[in-house]
């Protein structure tokens, strides 16, 4: 019974937490990387892209997956709709950092500038955190 009672202490930060806090604007990303001194992990995605979507169900929510998240800022932008239409930030963004594949995961400095990148998926959380974890 102790066992569980220091298991529920220590593991109630992390529910109390809740899921990572993802942003949705380029702009609110750079501002919040700078006021909390952290590196950006942009997500630029497409809704007909399979392995976008095994990311975002599998890999991002994993428990590995959360933790690397809450070391960063994490930015997702959506490029293009099923229907492949474009819309305009993705697209720019997509533009600026020359995609050519879906997912494009970029990690960039709170200024920006990019740092390294990833084309294709992961297929684990423990595989993505050793990625963005990796310096």
């Amino acid at each position: 019974m102790k066992a569980l009672a220091a298991l529920l202490l220590i593991a109630a930060p992390l529910v109390a937490q809740g899921p990572v806090k993802w942003e949705h604007d380029y702009q609110a990303a750079l501002k919040r990387a700078k006021a909390e001194k952290k590196v950006i992990f942009m997500d630029l995605w497409t809704e007909w892209c399979p392995p976008c979507q095994y990311l975002q169900k599998n890999v991002f929510p994993s428990p590995e997956g959360q933790a690397a998240l809450a070391k960063v800022v994490p930015f997702s932008a959506l490029v293009e709709k099923r229907d492949r239409t474009p819309l305009p930030e993705g697209k720019k963004l997509a533009d600026k950092f020359g995609l050519d594949a879906y997912p494009t995961m970029v990690v960039l400095d709170a200024d920006g500038k990019e740092l390294r990148r990833q084309v294709g998926a992961f297929r684990t959380g423990a595989e993505f955190a050793a990625w963005l974890g990796a310096k």
